[in-house]
C-alpha cells in the first residue's frame, strides 16, 4: 500500500460514515464484499426521527453491500426490524445530545442487530417469540416490539456494556444454510 501524505491522497471510493451518522457515497461502484466468517458495522445517529431513517437506510445499503439483495425477503425483512427498533430507540430512549449506535454483526451463521440508546430506565418488555401476535387494534403504535419477536429468530434486551448507560435491544437472523422463509 503506498502511503500519500494528506494532500495528495487520492479519493475515497464507496460509502463512508461519518461521524454525525450520515452515509456518504462517492461516484465509484462498490462490488460487494466476499463472504467472510465475521463482519461487523456500527454508526451513531442522532436521536431523532431523522437518525431513525438514516439508521435504516444505512443498514439497507450494508446489507446490500454484504451481499443481501435490495428487495429480496431477507433485505426487506431485516431493514424493517432495523427500522422498528431504530425508531423505539429515538422514542422511548431519547436523552438530549445522546446519539443512538445501530450495530450489526454477522457471524457463523448469524446476523445481529443491536441498537443501543442512552436511557437504562426504561426497559421495554419484549414478548416471548411464540406468542407474540400483531393485534388488529387501532391504535397507531404499540405493535412495534411484537412485529420484532415475530420476525426475527430471537430477540432481547440487555443493559449496554463497559459501563456505557442504557440499554441495548437486539435481534437474531439465521443467515447460513439453517436459514428458513420468514413468514
Amino acid at each position: 500500500m503506498t502511503h500519500h501524505p494528506p494532500s495528495h491522497r487520492p479519493p475515497r471510493s464507496g460509502p463512508t460514515a461519518s461521524g454525525t451518522g450520515t452515509l456518504t457515497t462517492a461516484t465509484a461502484t462498490v462490488a460487494p464484499t466476499a463472504p467472510s466468517p465475521h463482519r461487523t458495522f456500527a454508526v451513531r445517529v442522532p436521536s431523532t426521527p431523522r437518525g431513525a431513517r438514516q439508521a435504516r437506510q444505512t443498514a439497507a445499503l450494508r446489507l446490500h453491500l454484504w451481499g443481501c439483495p435490495r428487495g429480496s425477503a431477507p433485505h426487506e425483512l431485516i431493514v424493517l426490524v432495523v427500522g422498528e427498533l431504530a425508531a423505539n430507540a429515538v422514542t422511548h430512549g431519547y436523552v438530549p445530545g445522546r446519539c443512538v449506535l445501530v450495530r450489526m454483526v454477522e457471524s457463523a451463521g448469524r446476523l445481529r442487530v443491536e441498537v443501543s440508546d442512552t436511557r437504562g430506565e426504561r426497559l421495554p418488555v419484549l414478548p416471548p417469540r411464540d406468542t407474540a401476535e400483531v393485534s388488529g387494534r387501532d391504535e397507531e403504535s404499540g405493535r412495534g416490539l411484537a412485529l420484532v419477536a415475530a420476525l426475527s429468530d430471537a430477540c432481547g434486551v440487555r443493559p449496554r456494556g463497559g459501563g456505557a448507560p442504557g440499554k441495548t435491544v437486539w435481534a437474531e437472523f439465521i443467515t447460513g444454510a439453517d436459514a428458513t422463509p420468514a413468514p
